[in-house]
């Protein structure tokens, strides 16, 4: 059998050269191994390239390296049969003398040998949408930093406008501080700026308004102003872009927006992160692990440790973690019960992490088998263990005191006509008041255990009750012997 010809490359990349070891051919151990090194501006990469294709190399690894690697990914790509990115993490150099040389071989073996699994690499499309919704991700931060130095400089100056008002920065908001910055009218006149419903809070506003602002205090929030009006901007030409690169992702993000919590602008973050194409990933489970939204696995020496999410794609865990939230606000959805549900047990913070990590798995399907989201309802686990559901119910009911009698409800049929093979319907619950003395003693029992204070006496025996107060009844009965004798017998 013919074996195929092979020659494996290994590049060391730094910001400002990169070390590349070739390997010898495949049944050729007699060759000798090539190593050189390149400097990293775009004329000596692609002397890179030729290099490489004199050198018949087929085959090329090399470690993603913060953002150096990108530079290099471009000139080599569509070039070579085998091109993979590997995490640092899985390569480990030698123990000793470490050198870039001894990298790039260290590199180039591992990859001959087979022991390398590279890192996915979207096509360019999705490399140059993802670049700049991360820009915008950046520019949003900007944004808040601006917005929480302005209401810092607002309290120092003793401005308490977000005391009155809910937004700062709203219309009414910005008028008044462009206001402060003029200092041309007092704070009466100011608050007159105020529009809706905050007109009704204008003398809280005068209030609030009285500040002890100086010229240099003026001077910095008139530049803050500025840098946040041009950030602004900045965002709308950045968002319209964006609008312009998804043109050719149109149906699944409209897919996506099917997602209670799922706008568009969060449908763009996950299309840019994870790609539309499913099939890198192998299942939901490792889509969850690489967005670092699954629990961690620790266990040494049958103990199991820490669940905690490990780090990982920041940009996807940040957007499904918002539409988590976004989720939880929906009414009527199986998501915000899902949340709710874990809620009682784990607390929100666990519960939106766990949505998320559910999201992301609704999300991958949603993506493989190009279909929409398909809203199960609020009660969708009500449904799912209806006996059980109902049997806790009526024991709920019963220890309140009531008997409960369970009947189907009849389906509303136009000739009052069910089809022999219809299926009944949850059967409401009737909840009848219990009605013979006995009952009626026990619950007025239950009443007074429920409102008596701690460290009271008891009063059964005055009253002509039979007392469940944890006194047993047979010192109840001897105390009512002892109310008509006088003496214990």
């Amino acid at each position: 059998m013919e074996h195929k010809y092979r020659r494996c490359c290994g590049i060391d990349v730094h910001k400002k050269s990169v070390t590349v070891c070739v390997l010898a051919p495949a049944g050729k151990p007699e060759a000798e191994i090539r190593r050189r090194s390149f400097r990293t501006f775009t004329r000596d990469l692609k002397q890179l390239r030729a290099w490489l294709k004199n050198c018949k190399v087929t085959e090329i690894a090399m470690e993603s390296t913060g953002q150096y690697w990108r530079a290099v990914w471009n000139i080599l790509e569509d070039h070579f049969e085998k091109l993979i990115l590997v995490n640092p993490q899985h390569i480990k150099g030698l123990n000793g003398h470490k050198t870039d040389p001894k990298d790039a071989q260290w590199i180039a073996g591992l990859l001959d040998s087979g022991k390398l699994k590279g890192s996915w690499v979207p096509p360019r499309p999705i490399r140059e949408l993802r670049d700049l919704t991360r820009q915008r991700v950046h520019l949003l931060e900007d944004l808040n930093r601006i917005k929480n130095r302005i209401e810092q400089l607002c309290q120092t100056g003793n401005i308490k406008v977000s005391s009155v008002a809910t937004d700062l920065f709203g219309a009414s908001g910005r008028k008044m501080l462009h206001a402060i910055v003029e200092a041309k009218h007092d704070a009466g006149w100011i608050a007159d700026y105020a529009r809706s419903s905050l007109r009704s809070k204008k003398r809280e506003l005068e209030l609030a308004l009285e500040g002890s602002f100086t010229e240099n205090q003026r001077w910095l929030l008139d530049k803050e102003l500025r840098q946040l009006e041009w950030l602004e901007i900045q965002v709308q030409l950045l968002e319209q872009e964006i609008e312009r690169r998804v043109v050719g992702f149109e149906e699944p993000i409209r897919r996506l927006m099917t997602i209670p919590g799922v706008d568009r602008k969060t449908a763009w973050m996950i299309v840019a992160e994870i790609g539309v194409e499913m099939e890198v990933y192998g299942d939901a489970r490792h889509l969850a692990s690489w967005a670092g939204l699954c629990p961690g696995n620790r266990e040494s020496g049958g103990k199991r440790m820490s669940g905690r999410t490990r780090k990982a794609n920041r940009y996807v865990r940040r957007a499904m973690c918002q539409a988590a939230w976004a989720a939880t606000r929906t009414k009527k959805t199986y998501l915000s019960a899902f949340f709710r549900r874990i809620q009682l047990r784990k607390g929100a913070p666990k519960a939106v992490m766990a949505l998320a990590h559910h999201m992301i798995v609704i999300v991958y399907n949603v993506l493989a088998r190009k279909e929409e989201y398909v809203e199960l309802g609020p009660d969708y686990y009500d449904r799912r263990n209806k006996p059980k559901t109902v049997s806790r119910l009526v024991a709920r009911l019963m220890k309140l005191g009531y008997h409960v009698d369970l009947k189907p409800v009849e389906p509303d049929l136009p000739n009052d006509v069910a089809p022999p093979d219809a299926v009944a319907p949850p059967a409401p619950v009737v909840a009848k008041p219990a009605t013979n003395a006995v009952e009626s003693n026990r619950q007025s029992d239950t009443a007074v255990v429920r409102t008596r204070k701690r460290g009271r006496p008891c009063k059964c025996a005055e009253r002509g009750r039979i007392c469940t107060h944890g006194a047993s009844i047979q010192v109840n009965s001897l105390i009512r012997n002892t109310s008509s004798t006088g003496t214990f017998s």
